[in-house]
C-alpha cells in the first residue's frame, strides 16, 4: 500500500464494507449515524475536540478505521499538527507502548489529511 495515501486508502476500502452491511442493516447504521452526529456536534466541547478525544480511543483500540476517520475528521473541525501530536501523547501516556505504534499510525493520517488540504 502506498504510504503516503495509506490512510486515504483505509477509508477507500472500508466504504464498500460498510455499504454492503448498511444495506442488510439499516436500521442500525441510522441509530448509529444519530448517535454519531449528536455526540460529535460542538457543544461545551468543540467538534475538534470531540473528534481528538475520538482519535485517542481509536488508537486505544488499534482501529486504523477509526484513527483514519477521526484523524480526517479533526482535520476538517480545524486541529492542528500539535493539538494532533498532544493528543496522541495522552493516548500514549494511557495506553503504553501500543500506544506508540498506533499514536504513530494516527498522527501520520492526521498529517496526511492536513498535507492533502481541499482534498480530504
Amino acid at each position: 500500500m502506498d504510504q503516503q495515501h495509506r490512510h486515504h486508502d483505509v477509508l477507500s476500502d472500508l466504504n464498500p464494507q460498510h455499504r454492503a452491511l448498511r444495506q442488510m442493516i439499516p436500521g442500525v447504521y441510522a441509530g448509529f449515524g444519530e448517535m454519531s452526529k449528536a455526540a460529535m456536534a460542538s457543544g461545551a466541547l468543540d467538534a475538534k475536540y470531540k473528534e481528538l478525544i475520538a482519535l485517542a480511543i481509536g488508537i486505544v483500540h488499534g482501529c486504523d478505521g477509526c484513527i483514519a476517520s477521526h484523524a480526517k475528521a479533526a482535520v476538517r473541525a480545524g486541529a492542528s499538527k500539535e493539538e494532533a501530536a498532544e493528543a496522541v501523547g495522552v493516548s500514549i501516556m494511557m495506553y503504553g507502548g501500543p500506544g506508540t505504534i498506533y499514536g504513530a499510525r494516527a498522527y501520520a493520517a492526521f498529517c496526511e489529511f492536513a498535507d492533502a488540504g481541499s482534498e480530504t
